[in-house]
């Protein structure tokens, strides 16, 4: 399996973490509410980095999928926010999505790759969350022909919904109370590759 490669448009670049990206980083955490300002949460930020930094190399050797998070700059290389792929393991099964297409069950969890992004707040309002998500599905949709790739947010983050719709993304919402850490989820198809695999079953 190849690694992910640098990935552009007009507007931004997709590019890999590095160490120095330590400050702007943290302060995309701190940003989210991810975090509270301390030097402990600063250590266990610097270590998270430092693993994902190696990791780029590390999955790749290992021929695993480029999981992680990527840096989004400007053409100015000012970083903005991040954006990146992460396994999910969930009862998909629980979601009408799902049940309409018998995908998964109501009591196991299946895997999915789950796409992920933040903006800073100085940042935010001018699209680079929903430019950026774009990108880098056009590129994992192309690159490693995925049948879906899946987005969760809580209940009450209408701006990562709203980015969701952008994408183009078919949006469920837990309709049970449990289980808590599943609340909604955004699901987009591989239209080319659903279709391609459509084709050869009919020859």
């Amino acid at each position: 399996m190849t690694a992910l490669p640098e990935i552009y448009s007009e507007r931004l670049t997709i590019r890999q973490l590095t160490l120095s990206d330590l400050d702007a980083t943290f302060q995309f955490s701190l940003d989210a509410g991810w975090v509270i300002d301390s030097q402990s949460a600063r250590d266990a930020h610097e270590k998270w980095l430092t693993w994902t930094v190696m990791n780029y190399d590390a999955l790749a050797s290992l021929m695993q999928p480029p999981y992680g998070e990527r840096g989004i700059t400007l053409k100015d290389g000012t970083l903005v926010g991040m954006v990146g792929v992460v396994p999910v393991l969930l009862p998909f099964g629980i979601l009408p999505y799902y049940r309409d297409r018998n995908i998964g069950t109501l009591h196991t969890s299946m895997p999915e790759v789950g796409l992920f992004w933040s903006v800073g707040k100085v940042h935010r309002g001018n699209g680079y969350a929903t430019e950026a998500a774009q990108m880098l599905i056009t590129q994992l949709f192309a690159q490693f022909q995925l049948q879906r790739i899946v987005a969760q947010t809580d209940h009450d983050n209408h701006p990562s919904q709203r980015v969701m719709q952008r994408l183009g993304m078919t949006i469920n919402k837990n309709p049970n109370s449990d289980p808590v850490y599943v609340q909604v989820v955004g699901i987009l198809e591989n239209v080319q590759h659903n279709t391609h695999m459509e084709n050869k079953d009919s020859e």
